[in-house]
């Protein structure tokens, strides 16, 4: 996952009363605390033998296993390392998907914890350890209770971490995720540092932006420095275009709309004394809509070519496309609104929590199906669980691998009960 928190969130639960677990769901957390050593114990196993995108083999192979053992039919091989266990109970014909992220970080781990990589340069610095716990105590508890009838299509997906348009997502529906496991709705998480542990955060419509990279090259004539009339200087083009780029947004897109554009690395030259021939920039794009990514697209590429024109130079755009923007659907956020606030009470729900301007390949499955993609706090204090994702002091909460798990069996159960959410 790619995105920064917004401290808003923690304060932005309302005027809400408590609301205690009613006799089902305190049943179930029972049932699922009965497992949580397990589960804990996964989770840091998984921290320990962090795997980068598409290389997930030990993690796929342990979750395999494990849901084999729960009597789920697993297919593999999807996007790569990437499984979908699947269990049917009773004649229901819903169907749901919940997804879960494997993949770690090319991070160093400094969290000095017992349970830290033992892979050097790599660690999961995004919590994508503790999801696939989540779900796998999910999918032992709903094996075990089998409180559903329909259709349970548990997705462990690779390679969220990659960053590119044929992400781990993007490969899984290229192999035919939903025409093999089709699905009424589907689902996902994600934990949250500085939100309160235990807290759940939903948002209908646009939560986190399109993620696109723009490299843009300028070419010029190169020379002696101390003769600049006789060479068709890059750096001042490129220099001058930086500045300009900062108007796509503020001159271009509606105030009232979301968009980001960041000029994230500037490369020119070798000596002081020489002008080079080439410069070059590369950027990260960002918006909650299409309509606005196009526009953003439109505006870089036309202001590259007419300002290096300006110059003498030469302007080579290499636009990038990325991650779209992820957008939930109503009805089933809604419905997984309802489902948290059963589970954890209404004052530890944000139910419309603040767009966020980082990006996740799970939008790549919201553009063909219904469904939520919802955060669970990690903390908001000091040490690991309360450090920022994809910073080498991060670590998962393990008090949500409970939660976590608890929510996705609820939401389950409810869903393959109550048929099609509704508002």
């Amino acid at each position: 996952m790619h995105w920064i928190y917004s401290p808003a969130l923690s304060s932005m639960n309302g005027n809400f009363t408590r609301t205690e677990p009613d006799m089902y769901t305190e049943e179930l957390l029972q049932h699922v605390r009965r497992h949580a050593d397990e589960f804990v114990s996964i989770r840091r196993d998984i921290h320990r033998h962090p795997e980068l995108s598409f290389d997930e083999r030990r993690t796929s192979d342990l979750v395999a296993e494990r849901l084999r053992e729960w009597g789920y039919r697993v297919e593999r091989g999807l996007g790569g390392t990437g499984l979908v266990a699947q269990l049917r109970r009773g004649d229901g014909a819903r169907a749901i998907g919940i997804r879960a992220d494997m993949d770690a970080l090319p991070i160093h781990e400094a969290t000095g914890l017992e349970h830290a990589s033992c892979h050097t340069g790599v660690m999961h610095a995004c919590g994508h350890d503790g999801h696939t716990a989540m779900l796998l105590g999910a999918a032992r508890t709903l094996a075990e209770r089998g409180r559903f009838s329909g259709t349970l299509n548990l997705i462990f997906q690779p390679a969220e971490e990659y960053g590119k348009s044929d992400s781990g997502a993007a490969r899984m529906l290229d192999d035919g995720l939903f025409d093999k496991f089709p699905c009424d709705a589907i689902f996902a998480m994600h934990n949250a540092p500085g939100v309160p542990q235990g807290h759940l955060v939903f948002r209908d419509g646009p939560m986190m932006a399109s993620s696109d990279k723009v490299i843009i090259t300028i070419h010029g004539v190169g020379g002696h420095g101390a003769s600049p009339h006789r060479a068709t200087d890059p750096v001042v083009a490129t220099a001058s275009l930086v500045m300009a780029l900062q108007t796509v947004v503020s001159r271009n897109v509606d105030p009232q709309e979301t968009a980001v554009v960041t000029v994230g690395m500037m490369q020119a030259g070798t000596a002081n004394n020489v002008i080079p021939q080439n410069a070059r920039l590369e950027l990260t794009v960002r918006a909650l809509k299409p309509a606005v990514r196009d526009l953003l697209e439109q505006r870089i590429v036309e202001l590259a070519h007419s300002h290096a024109q300006g110059f003498g130079v030469k302007a080579e755009v290499d636009y990038q496309r990325g991650y779209s923007a992820l957008i939930n659907t109503a009805d089933e956020t809604e419905f997984a609104r309802r489902v948290g606030v059963e589970l954890v009470g209404h004052e530890r729900v944000t139910p419309q929590g603040p767009a966020l301007t980082g990006s996740e390949d799970f939008a790549f499955m919201l553009e063909q199906r219904p469904g939520c993609y919802l955060l669970v706090g990690n903390g908001d204090g000091s040490g690991p669980s309360g450090c920022m994702v994809h910073n080498p002091g991060f670590d998962f909460n393990d008090d949500n691998v409970v939660v976590g798990a608890a929510y996705w069996t609820l939401l389950a159960e409810r869903f393959l009960a109550d048929g099609a959410p509704a508002a």
